[in-house]
């Protein structure tokens, strides 16, 4: 099995907050276009999350590389992907959890072309509806 290992360094505060927020939100979701997480990892010089490796990398290296191309149906299904997501994290959980760093570098591809929402470090979660 591939993984992906996403580190998060001590002496950084920020990173350690945003390890924390990506931690509280990932633990309760599963939705079939989010990142999985597999395990973390927790030690004094660092912290990790151990991440399902997607192999088509982000929409990002797609949208700005001429070595890739995206058709249209490609578009609209990776479209669909991302709003089947978000539509699960703001409406279909418990807790709404907004991502609020929605962008083409944290929407991962598979080997399907199937699109994952990834990087959830300062998501919010609202309670209540």
């Amino acid at each position: 099995m591939k993984i992906a290992i996403k580190v998060f360094h001590q002496q950084c505060a920020s990173a350690l907050k945003s390890f924390e927020v990506e931690c509280e939100v990932i633990k309760n979701i599963h939705h079939r276009n989010l990142i999985n997480v597999i395990s973390s990892c927790l030690n004094d010089e660092f912290k990790t999350l151990v991440l399902e490796y997607k192999s088509n990398g982000s929409l990002e290296d797609w949208l700005h590389s001429s070595n890739y191309v995206l058709n249209i149906f490609r578009r609209l299904n990776i479209m669909i992907d991302v709003a089947s997501a978000l539509k699960y994290l703001h409406f279909d959980h418990s807790t709404r959890i907004i991502h609020c760093d929605l962008k083409p570098n944290n929407v991962l591809l598979d080997e399907n072309m199937v699109a994952h929402l990834s990087d959830f470090g300062i998501a919010k979660l609202l309670s209540g509806r």
